[in-house]
């Protein structure tokens, strides 16, 4: 026992060593090399400019390399994330795509042809985390107080099948919340009529409702995913296994807003070199800068904990998938 203590010790010593060694020795190999980054959209938005700056930034990691961005728009993002699946696994393709496709794998959608669990996670950037709030002419004060209404509040979403249709819906539908739907609020119109008093709240995205509630126009009763510490995580205040799993679900995506991933089956050190790419283009002081002109919080999570997060996420039941299904089918509660 005595002597096993300072081999043990040697030995993770070893470890920590080789393993920058051997990401040195994978990004040698893409030297001279061009890098292929695939955006699951057509040029502009979102998803292109945060594509485009995570490929100069990860080219600026990989000395002598090029990393190209190839735009692979249609279906929702489901025909860049099939191509880049299908991708040959020698670490020269890489990319993004919305989280949101977990769904299309937990109903069994015929043309999703991948399998979230086997990619080769690099790592993700962003979180978007969702906010339950209620307006502040709204005499129900906290989440509590939410779920004990005698008489369904009005919450504003999206159109029938947006991301804001379905999260509401499903989170409406698991937690047995006394809430009615009105959709087809696009833009900020659901906060406008929050203040005429049309609606009483919205599960929204944090940062889109950042400003609303700063200005006293409304307040934060729960949270789902993030980091910040100024409102109870939705998944501490749910008890019955239903509701769980679908927190899981809508948190998957609230904690995986920007990911970066490779076909499964790359090699360890081709792999350990793009974490390391990735996780040092994250560190850049304009990729910082970037997600602080969008008001995004910068929550990196690098290789097998994207795995961590999205493992609860798919681990659904038959009653939870049918919750699911009806949602997206966009059938009214």
């Amino acid at each position: 026992m005595t002597r096993a203590r300072p081999l043990a010790f040697l030995a993770c010593l070893f470890s920590s060593l080789l393993t920058p060694a051997l990401a040195q020795d994978g990004a040698e190999a893409f030297r001279g090399k061009t890098l292929t980054y695939i955006v699951a959209t057509g040029p502009g938005g979102g998803y292109d400019a945060h594509g485009r700056l995570v490929a100069r930034l990860m080219q600026k990691f990989l000395p002598g390399a090029t990393v190209a961005v190839k735009n692979v728009p249609g279906g929702g993002h489901l025909i860049g994330a099939n191509m880049l699946y299908a991708a040959r696994p020698d670490g020269l393709t890489i990319g993004t795509f919305n989280i949101g496709l977990i769904y299309d794998q937990v109903v069994g959608r015929a043309d999703a042809k991948f399998d979230l669990l086997r990619f080769s996670w690099i790592g993700n950037a962003l979180s978007d985390p969702r906010v339950v709030v209620l307006s502040a002419q709204s005499k129900v004060m906290d989440w509590k107080a939410l779920t004990s209404q005698a008489q369904p509040l009005a919450f504003g979403t999206a159109h029938v099948g947006s991301a804001s249709y379905v999260e509401t819906n499903l989170l409406a539908s698991a937690l047995n919340l006394p809430i009615r739907l009105q959709s087809g609020l696009t833009g900020t119109e659901d906060q406008q009529a929050m203040r005429r008093g049309d609606i009483a709240g919205a599960v929204a995205a944090r940062a889109a409702y950042g400003p609303f509630v700063r200005d006293g126009l409304a307040r934060i009763v729960a949270q789902i995913g993030g980091s910040e510490k100024d409102a109870p995580q939705l998944a501490t205040l749910v008890s019955e296994a239903r509701g769980r799993h679908i927190v899981a679900l809508v948190q998957a995506q609230a904690d995986l807003a920007r990911i970066t991933a490779a076909p499964p089956g790359v090699a360890a050190p081709l792999l350990d070199a793009l974490r390391t790419a990735y996780r040092r283009a994250l560190d850049d002081a304009d990729f910082r800068g970037e997600a602080g002109k969008l008001g995004r919080a910068v929550d990196p999570l690098i290789g097998d904990d994207v795995l961590k997060s999205l493992r609860p996420a798919l681990d659904q039941t038959p009653e939870t998938l049918a919750l699911i299904k009806d949602a997206l089918d966009g059938r009214k509660r």
